[in-house]
């Protein structure tokens, strides 16, 4: 929890930010804000939306609505995002709903140069899982399974960038698992939960109601850093398994079109936002943890993530698309 001086400091310290910018920086939104996301309503990056437009709202003046575009790998709500050309429609989104597009698609319908860094909101807790049902109790345990028993264990995971890790994973350790592609991330939990799917790779939000029941375990965290929501949940790091960590990053995003100043002044807005005790506890009952940080933090980030997506795709032999 933070202190009332801490919160007090917090907005000192943006009142004196917002002092410091040019008008126009000062001067927006002038209308409705609107966030863009991937994923469809009740994801956790759906109810981090939709309690930070609350926030941002409240703060700016002007409505700030959530907008939801499911499908298409993601590609839907960034082509409608990019289309838009409006300074006032920004992406809220996981970095891996995009980092990973160049190497399983052969032909994008968007530059990812066009996507701008504005803040990074959270970090989302990520979990390698399998059913109770399968005895299995460590990730070391998982992967000797597996490898004494080549082609007959499976596994699924819910977004690219953790398709390639995994697979990148097994190739070179030479362990041979079925893939199993899902539309449907609930039935994957389900098969999980009844020890036909040996290996779930996903978000800790979408596996902890049937941990809670008794009927999957979770193996390991990929983050880089246990979660104060689960202490006792080990790292992949610790695991023994460093090549699987990967950190969920979640945030915003303009188009170029949005001067940086105006980027600075959101980010700050973020970070003054994300300071609320409310909004911490309420995205931790999510599996997330607040990380904000200003465009060049999660500049840096995501270039980190494309890196390793590189890495891995040349582990695979897969070459960029364009």
């Amino acid at each position: 929890m933070i202190s009332r001086r801490a919160l007090a400091c917090a907005s000192l310290f943006a009142v004196l930010f917002l002092c410091a910018l040019p008008l126009h920086a000062q001067t927006w939104p002038t209308r409705a804000v609107k966030l863009i996301l991937p994923l469809g309503p009740g994801s956790g990056a759906d109810i981090g939306a939709r309690l930070l437009a609350e926030k941002l709202s409240a703060r700016w003046g002007q409505p700030v609505v959530v907008e939801n575009r499911p499908g298409g790998d993601g590609m839907v709500a960034i082509t409608g995002f990019l289309g838009a050309h409006d300074d006032h429609t920004l992406l809220y989104t996981p970095t891996s709903s995009f980092t990973a597009h160049p190497y399983q698609h052969d032909k994008l319908p968007y530059d990812q140069r066009e996507l701008m860094p504005v803040a990074r909101v959270s970090i989302t807790l990520i979990t390698i899982s399998t059913g109770e049902a399968s005895k299995i109790g460590s990730l070391k345990e998982l992967f000797a399974r597996a490898r004494a028993e080549p082609g007959q264990l499976n596994w699924a995971t819910i977004t690219g960038m953790t398709d390639l890790i995994l697979a990148a994973y097994l190739k070179s350790a030479g362990i041979e698992m079925a893939k199993i592609p899902y539309r449907d991330t609930v039935q994957a939990l389900n098969d999980a939960a009844e020890g036909r799917l040996q290996l779930y790779w996903a978000a800790y939000a979408i596996v902890r109601p049937q941990v809670q029941a008794g009927r999957v375990k979770v193996l390991a965290m990929t983050n880089k850093q246990r979660a104060a929501a689960a202490p006792d949940i080990p790292t992949v790091q610790e695991a023994g398994f460093p090549d699987l960590t990967f950190d969920g990053l979640v945030g915003l995003f303009c188009t170029r079109e949005m001067p940086a100043d105006v980027r600075e002044r959101i980010a700050a807005d973020v970070r003054a936002v994300a300071a609320d005790p409310t909004i911490q506890a309420r995205l931790a009952a999510t599996g997330q943890a607040v990380s904000p940080g200003n465009p060049a933090e999660f500049a840096v980030a995501i270039d980190e993530q494309r890196a390793q997506a590189a890495r891995v795709a040349r582990t695979l032999g897969l070459a960029p698309k364009q």
